[in-house]
């Protein structure tokens, strides 16, 4: 059903400072509210089009020279009917002109409404509208490629899939209830309908096992570089950072505190953390950032461990212990002061490598390992990666449902009771795309697939 506004909305749609501004209005006065100011008829204006002309207030007098475009309904970015302005940058001026639209009979549209509209007019679901706000906040191309495939509804199109299977199955148990009178009708194959539950059980989980990548896409990978003092820890965050973002010196404990920004390889966004050198400390301010040196370890997934020579044996396995679970690498910084034979053997391996961070030596080369160290797989526009808390409780949720119907099928229970739990396996996926499943629904699915009666 078509959602059917009785107010029309009036916003800013573009960032102040630039060029150019464009004030959007939606609703159904919105394209009267700009004929009235226009200083040309819009009477007979087709949709789709932009018109050049002037914006005029109440008293006469030019707001500013504009191109105004219209869209009308259901064929615009809300369904209903659009009309965008587009002015000159200065934020005085966008906003006279919202001002007077308001005046008009316009109001202020609340944050997101114009795609809160677009879904509630069947534009968009709920996963394509937010992504819509993951498009704008996207900040590398792994996140954009995420946030697009999002948008064009390759999530949606899975879910789709993973529904039609669903009804299917909820269709056959809801014809064994309705014909249980009838002992020599079988419309189920009971191994058959396991089969396809365990294949649909499958694709949840791996929607709901890609929300780790995605979270780590999202919200940047962590690195933590630690090590002794005085081994360039510091030297080499600057230089991943080219920029000097970290304070540098021969004096040992000078990074007493966690140090973080982040740099972009790859598509990828990665945050390094400085940390302070592990070392015994009698400096109770010292102490504390070594204290976060060790929380930094447990929250990272990549470790560079920086040493100004080769670890012995009895190191390795201490620091193998501490960062269990983690990708360690380890880092033989300072290369370029010699000794460097047995550090130059080592550095074809993936978790060592010697540099010299002062000379720039083997950075780019250790920004590779630190790429192949996350395991992201390349993504295109087409990889479905879930990013939402939301949608990851969903299938998570979905996957709980469907584990009962397996169990269920398995133990030859009651049909009504595998419905039940079919149905709500249904209703969770729904939650995802805003959609709601029907008894309706269910019954035309039946006539669909089967011929009932014949």
């Amino acid at each position: 059903m078509k959602y059917i506004a009785d107010d029309t909305i009036v916003a800013l749609s573009t960032t102040t400072g630039g060029a150019i501004a464009i004030v959007r209005m939606s609703g159904p006065k919105a394209i009267g509210i700009v004929s009235t100011c226009f200083s040309k008829t819009l009477d007979n204006a087709k949709p789709n089009t932009a018109l050049h002309g002037d914006i005029i207030d109440e008293e006469g007098q030019t707001v500013d020279n504009v191109v105004v475009t219209l869209w009308k309904t259901p064929h615009s970015y809300t369904g209903e009917d659009i009309a965008e302005v587009a002015c000159h940058g200065s934020n005085y001026i966008a906003h006279q002109i919202i001002n007077l639209f308001i005046r008009y009979g316009a109001r202020p549209a609340e944050p997101g409404e114009f795609t809160k509209r677009a879904y509630l007019n069947g534009k968009m679901d709920l996963s394509q509208a937010e992504a819509v706000a993951d498009l704008i906040a996207a900040t590398n191309k792994a996140t954009h490629h995420i946030a697009i495939s999002q948008l064009r509804g390759q999530f949606s199109s899975q879910l789709s899939q993973l529904r039609e299977k669903l009804l299917k199955l909820t269709s056959l148990l809801e014809l064994e209830l309705d014909f249980a009178d009838h002992e020599e009708l079988e419309f189920a194959d009971r191994k058959e309908l396991l089969t396809i539950a365990e294949e649909i059980d499958k694709h949840i989980q791996k929607l709901a096992h890609s929300f780790e990548t995605g979270q780590a896409i999202k919200k940047g990978i962590p690195v933590a570089i630690i090590g002794k003092t005085n081994v360039g820890k510091s030297t080499l965050l600057n230089k991943l950072l080219k920029d000097e973002r970290a304070i540098v010196s021969d004096i040992h404990g000078t990074t007493r505190d966690t140090i973080e920004d982040t740099i972009d390889i790859n598509g990828i966004t990665f945050r390094f953390i400085d940390t302070a050198g592990i070392r015994q400390a009698t400096d109770k301010i010292e102490q504390i950032g070594i204290e976060r040196t060790y929380q930094a370890i447990e929250k990272a997934k990549i470790i560079l461990w920086v040493a100004d020579k080769i670890p012995t044996d009895k190191e390795k396995e201490e620091m193998k212990q501490r960062c269990q679970g983690r990708k360690l690498i380890n880092v033989i910084n300072k290369i370029d002061l010699g000794n460097t034979e047995n550090i130059t053997k080592s550095a074809t391996d993936t978790t060592s490598i010697g540099i010299s961070a002062k000379q720039n030596i083997n950075i780019d080369k250790l920004e590779t390992i630190i790429y192949k160290s996350a395991d992201i797989p390349e993504l295109t526009e087409n990889d479905v990666v879930v990013t939402s808390a939301r949608h990851y409780e969903a299938l998570t949720n979905a996957h709980t449902h469907l584990q009962r119907v397996l169990i269920g099928l398995q133990q030859q229970l009651s049909g009504d009771l595998i419905a039940e739990d079919l149905r709500l396996t249904l209703d969770t996926l729904a939650e995802i795309t805003g959609g709601q499943i029907t008894p309706q629904e269910t019954l035309n699915n039946i006539f669909h697939h089967f011929c009932v009666g014949k």
